[in-house]
């Protein structure tokens, strides 16, 4: 297993290369582990999961809600079943909340047995409509005016983080080279049977099978190869993170009864122990915009208000804002072009998540189908993550771990309750992070309510000398 993040390439030829280390690309690398192919991911970025992928509404979607018929419909379904099984196997937290989409007049009210039918034709036969009265007790901070709703009992909320940096670990450890800092700037598509030329910022790098899970940039990359038929148009959505104080205030996830405009905004549960508030729905032309704005937040603010008018009395511990891949089309853009040796993976929206590991096994198929030669299927060494999730006991609450070793004693996140000890193996996993904000994703120090006031300067001091391989003061060596 190799990981780089600098230098020259490898010179060799990979069988496959994945561009793009986000949850999609990540999965299908980790696919690809599974058979004897020389594989790598590259990733423009220093740590995998950091495009859209960090920021997305962390649902694990039943896919209740997808166009009928569509490949997104299918993929998510058979994904959401797949992951949830996956995320027990590894530690991935997930919560099995439920959804209730509220509906606020009688014409919404009206509206929710036709998304029933729609469920059903999307094989979920699970939901059921809710009365007021029934809604008000189930949810009693709800805002007044909340008329029915139907309820979608599985519903779950995962961590998106945890879930990128499994397949991604599993991925490496399959044997899977995982270049990082490695931006695709150009391709020489190979004649016949020569390989392709990736032109990166470090250097060339060569492989006979390409897929494109490159995100924002899916079409920009595609039109490497000659094709225009999608554009990417970056969607924002912001969010509001509530303080933990906040989380008995909602039982559910709440989302509003879709309409022409979209899904709307949502109040949800977080398997951090917090509470979401969002997204927006901006149309953007520059794929780099990732900040919020006042118009932004206060537009969330009046829609919390109504949803949930007692979460605005809390404090907000984060905001934040993702870019969706919007296409304008209503399915993925998931493309094979034998001719080529080339497959397209994009239009991945938030969903994407929850249907990765069908998209990857989807990919891995149209990949045979077009003439690579995959060989045997063979099951990987299973990987066990760090929980980050409120529903199992962390590390500081194990006395037994703390035992034999008393580093998972020792907090250094106090908002978050991080020991020195997740901080430590963090430092030393086999995709370390790149910078405390990779490290906040891997353990949550950073995350809480003082966002890093009390505690920045001591994780800042273990990162750096995880980076030096030095030793910080009045702590053990971590790297």
């Amino acid at each position: 297993m190799s990981v780089t993040v600098s230098g020259p390439l490898p010179d060799e030829v990979y069988d496959v290369v994945v561009v793009g280390a986000g949850v999609v690309g990540s999965a299908i690398a980790r696919e690809l582990a599974r058979y004897p192919l020389r594989t790598a991911l590259v990733e423009a970025s220093g740590d995998v999961g950091e495009g859209t992928s960090k920021a997305n509404t962390a649902i694990l979607h039943t896919g209740f809600d997808a166009v009928p018929g569509s490949l997104e419909a299918r993929l998510v379904r058979e994904g959401r079943d797949r992951l949830a099984v996956y995320a027990e196997e590894c530690g991935i937290p997930v919560e099995p909340v439920g959804a209730l989409l509220v509906a606020w007049d009688e014409d919404q009210v009206a509206a929710l047995p036709a998304l029933a039918r729609k469920a059903a034709r999307n094989g979920y036969r699970r939901t059921r409509t809710v009365g007021a009265d029934e809604l008000r007790r189930r949810e009693p901070h709800l805002g007044p005016g909340a008329a029915g709703a139907l309820e979608v009992p599985d519903e779950s909320v995962i961590c998106p983080w945890t879930t990128t940096l499994a397949y991604a670990t599993q991925a490496v450890r399959g044997g899977v080279d995982l270049h990082l800092r490695c931006r695709v700037e150009a391709v020489t598509q190979g004649r016949a049977r020569e390989p392709h030329v990736l032109g990166t910022g470090r250097g060339p790098l060569r492989t006979r099978w390409l897929v494109n899970a490159a995100g924002l940039y899916a079409d920009a990359f595609d039109r490497f190869l000659g094709h225009t038929d999608f554009t990417v148009t970056p969607r924002r959505g912001q969010l509001m993170v509530f303080d933990k104080l906040a989380r008995p205030l909602v039982s559910h996830l709440l989302l509003p009864v879709p309409t022409a405009l979209g899904k709307g905004v949502l109040v949800s549960p977080t398997v951090y122990g917090n509470v979401l508030l969002g997204p927006t729905a901006e149309d953007l032309d520059d794929k780099g915009a990732t900040g919020s704005t006042a118009e932004g937040l206060e537009f969330l603010r009046e829609r919390g208000r109504r949803i949930l008018p007692r979460l605005l009395e809390e404090e907000v511990t984060a905001v934040y804002a993702g870019l969706r891949a919007a296409t304008g089309q209503d399915d993925y853009a998931i493309r094979a072009h034998p001719g080529q040796r080339y497959v397209t993976v994009g239009g991945i929206r938030s969903t994407g998540l929850s249907a990765s590991m069908a998209i990857a096994a989807h990919v891995v198929e149209l990949l045979a189908e077009a003439g690579t030669r995959t060989g045997r299927a063979a099951d990987l060494a299973p990987v066990t993550m760090p929980n980050l999730g409120e529903a199992a006991p962390r590390p500081y609450l194990r006395a037994e771990l703390i035992a034999a070793d008393p580093e998972y004693g020792t907090l250094v996140c106090h908002c978050e309750r991080v020991s020195r000890g997740e901080i430590r193996d963090a430092l030393v996993s086999d995709i370390p992070p790149s910078s405390p904000e990779g490290l906040r994703r891997r353990t949550r120090a950073l995350g809480g309510r003082c966002q890093g006031f009390f505690c920045g300067a001591s994780v800042r001091a273990l990162f750096d000398g995880a980076e030096s391989g030095t030793r910080a003061p009045g702590t053990e060596a971590v790297r």
